[in-house]
Formats: C-alpha cells, structure tokens, sequence
C-alpha cells in the first residue's frame, strides 16, 4: 500500500484567470482588467518568495490567446514589457530567477530582447523561481519533449520528462486556477498527473499572497497517495 504523504509545497503554478469577468464586473475597460492582473502578480511573486517556495509558474499567455483581438493582444504585450522594466529589479535583488517555458520567441523582436536579457539578468540567482509561461500549450510542449526524447533512444515517461520545459524545476505539487473555472486549459498537463489541484471563485486581479497562503495550508493537510489506497 502506497503511503501518503503531508509535505508542504515546493512547486505551485496558477492558472491566472478572471481579468476580463474582473473588468465587467466594474463597468472598466478590459484593459484595466489585465492592470490589475499584473498587480496581482507583483503581489503573489512576493508572496511566493516570503513562503519559500523553491518554483513558482504562472500562465501568462498560452498558444491559443493569439485569437483573441489585436488590440488586446498588444495591451498584453505593453502589460509585460512594463512589468519587466518595472520589477527586474526587485525581483533581481530578492534572488529570484526568471524563467521562460513555451515558444517566446514568436512575439516581437522587442518583447524577445527584454524577455531574453531578465532571464540573463537573474540566471545566477538561487531563490525562487518563477516561470512564466509565454506561448505556451501543454499538448505542444509534450510533442516537443518526445520528438527530443525519440532522437535520442527509447520513449519513456522518464525520457519525456527530462526534455519538458520545466525539467529543472521541483516535481509540481499544487495547481490554481482562479475565477471559478474548473479546467486545465492545456496547462502543464503531464506535470499534473498527480498534482493536487484546487479551484477558487476569486478572480485572478483580487489574489493575494493570504490567498496563496491559505492555499498552502490546504495542500498540507491533504494525504497525496499516488494512486495508493
């Protein structure tokens, strides 16, 4: 019989979801929606940080955003080329390191160049990682892996798992979505194969790091079996 074990979290990822619903709810326009957004993340990186947590991945825009309209999608792009002029430094001094997971290339040039030098920037550091997901999509990122994994022998789990974009990051224990919706959304998908899970009706800009707090206290006080009884 397999045995249960209450460990405290080393790796989180949130699906940051409701910046739009956030909007509406308020009369705002949608953009000031996606503002609060990345107030959000300012807040819950911190957070991350004070708790400790060894990784930190976020859903920051995923492969099929690219539909949503123009003007959106460059009111996102503006919204992250700020938050990294803004906050690499603070997130420099404080040891945390940036890392990418998903295609990023694909945005524009600009967009590629400060991605490229953040990551740069905080490479040597050794607290918590946040990885942010850039055009990204799980289905995508397993075809990839097990592409990488065939080239080079036999196709295992294992072989597939060390190709993944998030190889050198903890095994992930606790996924988030926020603003009620109960799905996965082509996110980290064989990273969560036994992650616990947990869906909150608060909207991604009303997050707080009390909020991933009390998240934490949850996941502690779950028994994760691993398919055992």
């Amino acid at each position: 019989m397999a045995k249960s074990e209450p460990v405290s979290a080393r790796h989180v990822a949130i699906i940051m979801d409701g910046n739009g619903r956030w909007a509406k709810k308020r009369h705002l326009p949608r953009a000031l929606g996606h503002q609060r957004g990345v107030e959000a993340v300012r807040r819950v990186v911190r957070g991350a940080r004070e708790m400790g947590l060894e990784a930190l991945t976020l859903y920051a825009f995923s492969t099929e955003n690219w539909r949503r309209p123009e003007e959106e999608v460059s009111d996102l792009m503006s919204l992250m080329k700020r938050f990294i002029l803004s906050d690499l430094d603070e997130f420099a001094a404080a040891g945390v390191r940036l890392k990418i997971i998903g295609d990023y290339k694909a945005f524009k040039p600009d967009v590629v160049e400060l991605v490229e030098g953040a990551v740069a920037k905080t490479a040597a550091n050794t607290g918590t990682t946040l990885a942010v997901a850039l055009n990204y999509g799980s289905q995508d990122e397993i075809a990839r892996a097990a592409t990488k994994a065939a080239a080079k022998g036999p196709i295992t789990p294992e072989t597939i798992a060390a190709e993944l974009d998030t190889a050198d990051l903890p095994p992930l224990d606790l996924l988030i979505r926020t603003s009620g919706e109960v799905r996965l959304s082509n996110f980290l998908l064989w990273q969560a194969a036994y992650a616990e899970m947990m869906f909150t009706e608060v909207l991604w800009p009303d997050f707080t790091a009390e909020h991933l707090r009390q998240a934490l206290e949850d996941f502690i006080s779950r028994e994760r079996r691993y398919g055992g009884r």
